[in-house]
C-alpha cells in the first residue's frame, strides 16, 4: 500500500489535484480541470485528468462518490498519516521522557 502512496504522490500534476482537493474537497472532474487550468496554467484533457485520479483512488489517497449524474472526489489522508506516524515514531517504540 505504502507503494502506491509513493508512486501517487511521485507525480507532480497529482500532488497539484491533491493540493486543490486539500484546498476545496468534493470536486467534480470538470471543477478540477478547470482549478488545474486557471491557478497552475495545466491544460490537460479530461481523460488525462481522470487517468491521474484513478491512480489516486488505487493508492486511498482519493475517494470518489457519486450523487446523481455527478461524481465528486474527495481528498483521504489516512494513507498519508499512516506512513508519517510510521516514520515519526513506530508503534513499538517505547515513549522518550524529557
Amino acid at each position: 500500500m505504502a507503494e502506491d502512496v509513493f508512486k501517487a504522490l511521485a507525480d507532480p500534476t497529482r500532488r497539484r489535484i491533491l493540493d486543490e482537493l486539500a484546498e476545496r474537497d468534493g470536486q467534480t472532474l470538470f471543477e478540477i480541470c478547470a482549478r488545474l487550468v486557471s491557478k497552475h496554467g495545466l491544460g490537460m484533457s479530461r481523460q488525462a485528468v481522470s487517468q491521474h485520479l484513478a491512480v489516486l483512488e488505487s493508492a486511498g489517497l482519493v475517494v470518489s462518490r457519486r450523487q446523481g449524474r455527478y461524481k465528486f472526489h474527495d481528498l483521504d489522508t489516512a494513507p498519508l498519516e499512516h506512513i508519517v506516524t510510521r516514520w515519526l515514531r513506530p508503534p513499538d517504540a517505547p515513549e522518550s521522557t524529557p
